[in-house]
């Protein structure tokens, strides 16, 4: 059964991403601190149809699920907006929906990468990429503001969180404004490693 899944990194005080964010400057900066059990493995770099990576072992593996699993993904514009002049063409490899009050055509690139521009709402975007994933699961890629928007409206299944060993001490909180009374929060997974701790939680709403 599709499920809707977030994916993502914060420090061990909370931060998705540091202040300032542009695409000048993505993710505030610290996607280094955050995202480093990342770009040690082979699998991430391989994705990115690139050379790198110095391990092979259940982090990549771990990589390799996530994008194996999703059918299509959702982001907001400023994330859009950070990565756009960065991502490979056919990054996602699948359709991507991104809100934004932009009216713009579809952008199609080589391959299976096709990026949608929403006006309507998270309800629309949720839909549409539903019908995109088929049997797969839709990504709430970012940033945290829209992974929060879909948290508060109850439509998340399952958050995987990669707890990197720092302290950022401000930035953006990835559970800022969230409901107390939403879900029901069970722990799936704790999956210890040398660089970060995965947490996989199984979101049921009340």
């Amino acid at each position: 059964m599709s499920k809707v899944i977030i994916d993502c990194g914060i420090s061990l005080d909370g931060f998705f991403a540091g202040d300032n964010r542009s695409p000048q400057n993505p993710m505030g900066g610290v996607s280094g601190q955050l995202h480093q059990w990342m770009f040690r493995q082979k699998a991430f770099w391989a994705h990115l149809k690139m050379e790198g990576g110095e391990e092979y072992g259940p982090d990549s593996q771990l990589i390799e699920a996530v994008f194996a699993r999703t059918g299509a993904y959702i982001m907001g514009k400023r994330m859009f907006e950070e990565g756009e002049v960065v991502w490979p063409e056919d990054l996602f490899g699948a359709n991507v929906y991104v809100l934004t009050h932009e009216q713009r055509e579809p952008w199609v690139q080589k391959g299976s990468t096709t990026f949608h521009f929403i006006n309507d709402g998270i309800e629309s975007a949720l839909e549409k990429a539903k019908q995109a994933a088929g049997n797969k699961d839709v990504r709430i890629q970012g940033g945290a503001n829209i992974m929060q928007q879909y948290l508060r409206a109850g439509y998340v299944d399952e958050c995987f969180i990669h707890i990197a060993p720092v302290f950022l001490g401000s930035g953006i909180r990835l559970f800022d404004g969230m409901l107390k009374d939403t879900y029901n929060i069970n722990i799936l997974e704790v999956i210890p490693s040398a660089h970060t701790t995965h947490i996989r939680y199984r979101l049921t709403r009340k």
